[in-house]
């Protein structure tokens, strides 16, 4: 059986490289950031955001023991990382919904999903990538996947790949989009 996960970071790993910048949009328990820490190196970067200080906690807590010093804890939403991010990205992973073993009323939200994943793609250097799980098994889920498929699906072919790896036979399983950037994205233009 396919391992969703794993597929995600060999994709992020074709692109991402020692001494480049990747964002952690959604920090949860710290896995993915502590993933892109170690990817890019003790010259690279890792922007990291979460609304939770339990998930600052955590992180802080896992990379601390395990990562060079490269990464930024921030706790605010995914949507305002252009006010903390000023460079290009190579890699950029989201895992939408709650908190793995927290609250589960507090989980992520369109309103500030789709332009995070916007912004996100705008920040994009020139063969990156960005990944979006997704957890249809819930209400504000579904929607989510729904409404990122149908934002990415608007997109020039000839800016992004927009690709959904799914278990077709399994709808309420997890996904995650794929967006490969072509070429540096000016201002967030996709043209």
């Amino acid at each position: 059986m396919i391992d969703l996960l794993s597929l995600q970071k060999q994709f992020i790993l074709a692109h991402l490289r020692p001494g480049d910048t990747a964002a952690d949009f959604t920090m949860g328990n710290g896995h993915d950031t502590e993933f892109l820490s170690k990817a890019v190196g003790p010259e690279g970067k890792v922007y990291a955001f979460d609304v939770q200080e339990s998930a600052i906690r955590s992180t802080k807590e896992r990379l601390s023991a395990s990562c060079p010093d490269n990464y930024t804890l921030i706790l605010g939403s995914h949507h305002l990382a252009r006010e903390y991010i000023r460079e290009p990205i190579k890699a950029g992973m989201f895992n939408l919904g709650w908190l793995p073993g927290g609250d589960r009323s507090v989980t992520t939200q369109r309103s500030t999903t789709i332009p995070a994943v916007r912004d996100a793609i705008s920040l994009l250097d020139s063969d990156a990538v960005l990944t979006v799980a997704v957890y249809p098994g819930h209400p504000e889920g579904f929607e989510e996947g729904r409404e990122i498929e149908s934002f990415l699906s608007g997109l020039s072919r000839f800016r992004v790949c927009a690709t959904c790896i799914k278990i077709i036979n399994s709808p309420t399983s997890p996904f995650f989009f794929l967006i490969e950037s072509k070429d540096r994205l000016f201002g967030g233009r996709f043209i």
